[in-house]
């Protein structure tokens, strides 16, 4: 294949990619919560028109501002003290208005920038709130919680084509208003509304080395970040990051700002992991300093940020003969590389049932085989992951996958032949193993020239 063939098909994949993304999203849900930080920024008018062409392809969008920061900036202009317990501000009453005429102006910016795009909004009083109250001896003031949110002024709003704008305010049945997390409204929210698609946009939004500990089976993109975590693995991430931090809640080898940070994301992370526990497909944690990261999150192959999702995301099934084309061309790059051997239609064809596929989103990103010999050995092959996902783990997934397949049939050992990708399968428990422990059949295929090694795993 020539490099502008290789162009050509790239470019093909995308806009399939495009064209299926809108097709199985369209009218879905998506809510954004949206940091003031990134509402106060310069790339902020970008995401707005981002926002545009989201709905323009006919998703519902709701938005919910965060006013954390404009909050702080009234309550100290009017020298209004607070103090804050777990991430939650504590005021006195007399503090409430002003919050709320910080909450209503961040909503407002937000509105009247969605009106520049010719987008029309609505700021609404959706949500019902009661007061935290006192808890261990601590009165949280005017801090409220949500006790319920009115869904069906809400769908009016969005088949009417507007988009609905949160302020960071709840009423209570006789019209106090508490302040609520803005945060947790989204997610609430986006599991009340059994939402597609819940996104956090929020500065320096990236998991990686530089402020978190990671686990070693998580899988890194290129620029070093995680691209995506299922909900026993967010779990496993903040058990692993909790447990490295001091009584005082942080992490000694980090500075001030990092550990911020730190503590921001993994309060995302849990209420990532609980929406997606209640319903919600997805949660998404974006870099909201990053032009263009909300299309690219929801209309490419895997996005620009961290993805948390339920374990129904992905799945191994068996291939089918209608999945013979997309497998082909999943294969072919390696074949090109030489990493791979061959294959026609008509092998996949006669030897389909030992295949399997990893699908995503209705498309397939990977595949392998388990070819059975004799009773007691088989070969894993074909091995092949769309180089796109390629650092979320699906290779090790279906590699165990058919491990367990080849224990349900009582085989003793299963064997790979490799030219270019041994410490990868010696990562998995494989072991070098020679020619001749090959089955008849599978060595008579041996080329001497292409000088494939063996490895085995045993079994038993």
């Amino acid at each position: 294949m020539t490099q502008t063939e290789k162009s050509i098909q790239a470019k093909a994949d995308s806009i399939r990619d495009v064209i299926r993304y809108i097709g199985k999203f369209n009218n879905a849900i998506v809510v954004i919560y949206i940091d003031d930080r990134i509402i106060d920024s310069p790339v902020f008018s970008s995401h707005v028109h981002d926002i545009g062409l989201i709905k323009q392809a006919g998703l519902k969008v709701l938005l919910v501002p965060g006013a954390h920061k404009r909050i702080d900036d009234i309550l100290s202009k009017n020298s209004v003290g607070w103090t804050s317990r777990s991430g939650i501000r504590i005021t006195s009453p007399e503090a409430m208005e002003l919050i709320k005429t910080a909450a209503f102006e961040t909503a407002n910016t937000v509105m009247t920038s969605l009106a520049g795009e010719h987008i029309t909004a609505v700021i609404g009083n959706w949500v019902r709130a009661r007061g935290k109250g006192v808890i261990n001896g601590i009165d949280f003031g005017t801090a409220g919680e949500i006790d319920r949110i009115d869904d069906l002024s809400l769908k009016t709003v969005l088949e009417d084509g507007f988009i609905p704008i949160f302020p960071c305010i709840g009423w209570s049945l006789n019209g106090k208003p508490y302040n609520i997390s803005s945060m947790q409204l989204a997610s609430q929210l986006a599991v009340h509304l059994k939402a597609d698609k819940l996104f956090f946009l929020v500065p320096e939004g990236e998991i990686g080395a530089n402020c978190f500990d990671l686990p070693e089976d998580i899988g890194l993109s290129p620029e070093g970040h995680v691209p995506a975590l299922n909900i026993e693995e967010v779990e496993k991430f903040i058990a692993l990051n909790e447990a490295s931090e001091k009584s005082n809640g942080r992490c000694p080898n980090l500075s001030e700002q990092q550990n911020v940070l730190r503590q921001g994301i993994i309060s995302i992370l849990k209420l990532s992991r609980e929406a997606c526990v209640k319903g919600v497909s997805r949660a998404h944690i974006l870099n909201g300093s990053v032009d263009g990261t909300l299309p690219c999150e929801i209309f490419s192959n895997l996005g620009s940020g961290t993805m948390v999702y339920s374990s129904d995301y992905g799945k191994i099934r068996a291939m089918r003969r209608e999945d013979i084309s997309q497998v082909l061309s999943i294969i072919r790059p390696f074949v090109l590389d030489g990493i791979l051997l061959p294959r026609t239609e008509e092998q996949l064809e006669s030897s389909c049932s030992d295949y399997i596929v990893y699908e995503i989103d209705g498309a397939i990103r990977a595949c392998s085989a388990l070819h059975i010999y004799d009773r007691s050995q088989a070969e894993i092959a074909a091995v092949a992951v769309d180089k796109t996902f390629a650092h979320i783990g699906i290779g090790p997934k279906m590699i165990a996958f058919l491990i367990e397949k080849a224990k349900a049939v009582n085989l003793k050992s299963i064997f790979i032949l490799t030219t270019q990708t041994a410490d990868w399968f010696e990562n998995l428990g494989f072991k070098p193993d020679s020619v001749d422990s090959l089955p008849e059949e599978r060595r008579k295929l041996w080329n001497e020239k292409r000088g494939s090694k063996v490895y085995r795993l045993n079994l038993v």
